[in-house]
């Protein structure tokens, strides 16, 4: 199967690739960017093509649901912001700290996350 070949696509996933790709060309973007952006739209939220055959790694059903859900989340956690993004990646116990990273400042911001 040549590269960029989509056999193993669904109906509903080309339709849904036809679908982002025509929203794309609407607001501007180049008809070869926008097939690009609504084939990789359509990986990332079904974990690629979902016919049987093909490449030989497998990834299962429940595996390609696990994806998508936590895709999802984490979209949707970006939208909100702050602590739902926290909350949605498992990130919540790290701390970030700015600056030079000097002692003073790590201390700064274990203190301000123990708040």
């Amino acid at each position: 199967m040549p590269r960029g070949d989509k056999d193993k696509y669904t109906d509903k996933q080309k339709r849904k690739a036809e679908h982002i790709e025509k929203s794309y060309e609407a607001k501007g973007v180049s008809k070869d960017e926008s097939e690009a952006r609504a084939w990789a739209t359509v990986n990332k939220q079904s974990g690629g093509g979902e016919r049987k055959g093909g490449s030989g790694h497998k990834t299962s059903e429940t595996a390609k649901k696990k994806a998508r859900k936590s895709s999802g989340k984490r979209a949707a956690a970006t939208r909100k912001g702050g602590a739902a993004v926290e909350s949605a990646t498992g990130r919540h116990d790290q701390v970030r700290t700015h600056g030079a990273g000097t002692q003073a400042s790590h201390r700064g911001a274990l203190d301000h996350a123990q708040r």
